[in-house]
């Protein structure tokens, strides 16, 4: 195995380095990203997705740290809206009230009130996390004209060298990003690199390439060809929502996998959205199919809650994980 794919959540500090110009914050189990240009220390930067509600504080801080005080980034790109991906978005959009909101234009009807998601599925996957997922707020947030679509020629607004690509399936908007001169991708939770549904996984933060987390996705379809898009664009380092990232051919190679085998080693053999995806278009959900039923939900919900306690409390920064991002942002 490489030897930057061997990490865990214990060797990894929670806000890290990912590659020039791009740091990782963990946030209790969702990652969000601080991006600059490379070349321009002094440049504009943007955050990237918006973590769990209650986590502004941690987001200001860090941004702070990297960027100094009082610098408000470009933009905030969202990979999509799900609840752990813009739980900070009202706080930091009162703090930085001149700072524009891009997602895709079929996410906009949950970033403008007028659309839950989906429910999530708590029979999939076979794990803690997705048995908590009935608990997890589905509804919209309204962020009215703060939010705008994103560019139609794939273009990044705040930043150069960077472009969208539609990957749907986990969410009906949902994209991910991507830089060509150094094949960096952030990819959301079109794939990630931790089994997502387990909350043992997510303690652990074991690296290896995943599908989407299963609970939320909605489209096994459009999922399926997203990660094959995705793959096909062989990169050198993938950032994503849940997990540490991956580099090198060892992530390519597990890509590659996940496409050939996407059936066994993504997509649940039953579940609400298997035999027939959820519908939505550009005002929001349309229709849903009945849900799944699951007799272990609540020995699974106890075993979860119990283990996200004891992740967030162990999650806490260290004196020498801040000394070591000093020396990676210079």
């Amino acid at each position: 195995m490489s030897e930057q794919n061997h990490a865990t959540r214990g060797s990894t500090p929670a806000l890290y380095h990912v590659v020039p110009g791009v740091w990782g914050l963990r946030n209790v189990f969702v990652n969000l990203f601080y991006v600059r240009d490379p070349e321009a220390p002094a440049g504009p930067w943007v955050l990237v997705d918006a973590g769990l509600p209650g986590s502004a504080p941690k987001v200001l801080d860090k941004a702070a740290f990297l960027f100094g005080e009082d610098n408000p980034p470009a933009a905030i790109w969202l990979t999509h809206g799900h609840f752990d991906h813009i739980g900070a978005l009202h706080t930091l959009m009162a703090r930085w009230p001149d700072v524009p909101v891009y997602a895709h234009p079929l996410e906009l009807p949950y970033l403008t009130g007028r659309s839950s998601y989906p429910p999530p599925d708590p029979s999939v996957g076979g794990g803690a996390m997705s048995a908590m997922s009935f608990l997890y707020p589905k509804s919209p947030i309204d962020l009215g004209d703060r939010v705008k679509p994103l560019p139609e020629d794939g273009t990044m607004p705040g930043l150069d060298g960077w472009r969208w690509i539609a990957t749907p399936g986990h969410a009906p908007g949902h994209v991910s990003f991507f830089r060509e001169s150094d094949r960096t991708l952030l990819a959301g939770d079109a794939f990630v690199t931790t089994k997502q549904e387990s909350a043992m996984a997510v303690w652990q933060q074991k690296q290896e390439v995943h599908g989407p987390p299963a609970y939320f996705t909605c489209d096994w379809e459009q999922a399926r060809a997203s990660v094959q898009a995705l793959a096909a664009l062989q990169p050198e380092v993938a950032a994503t929502g849940h997990g540490i990232p991956m580099h090198g051919q060892e992530l390519r190679d597990q890509l590659t996998q996940l496409v050939q085998h996407f059936d066994q080693q993504a997509k649940p053999a039953q579940g609400r959205y298997v035999p027939q995806p959820a519908l939505a278009d550009e005002t929001g959900v349309i229709a849903v199919p009945p849900p799944v039923s699951s007799p272990l939900s609540g020995v699974l919900l106890t075993i979860g809650v119990v283990g996200l306690l004891t992740y967030a409390l162990a999650t806490q920064d260290h004196p020498a994980q801040q000394q070591r991002l000093k020396k990676a942002k210079a």
